[in-house]
């Protein structure tokens, strides 16, 4: 099965991943929901949803490796952060060029 955090959050898949993966999550019930990508050094690369209600059930948002200016991120470690409300999960991903 696939690994899930408490917040909903899945183990993007695949990973480690050339050009895209996809990034899983679930909601018990409609919520403002945000998911971001982060480098090793916490910085924001990119925001894939910001702030946005999403109704209860299964959603996927795939990430191709870009930064928020549509640039090629390099090779490395990125970290997905999920907020739902007040609870956070974070998973990492593996990025190979």
């Amino acid at each position: 099965s696939i690994p899930r955090t408490a917040a909903g959050l899945l183990q993007n898949h695949p990973n480690p991943f050339n050009p895209q993966t996809t990034i899983r999550f679930d909601l018990p019930a409609t919520d403002v929901v945000s998911l971001t990508i982060y480098d090793v050094a916490g910085r924001s690369v990119c925001v894939l949803v910001d702030r946005e209600a999403r109704v209860a059930g299964s959603h996927a948002m795939s990430w191709a490796g870009r930064g928020a200016a549509g640039q090629d991120m390099p090779s490395g470690t990125y970290f997905c952060r999920l907020d739902i409300g007040g609870s956070t999960a974070t998973t990492r991903m593996t990025l190979i060029r």
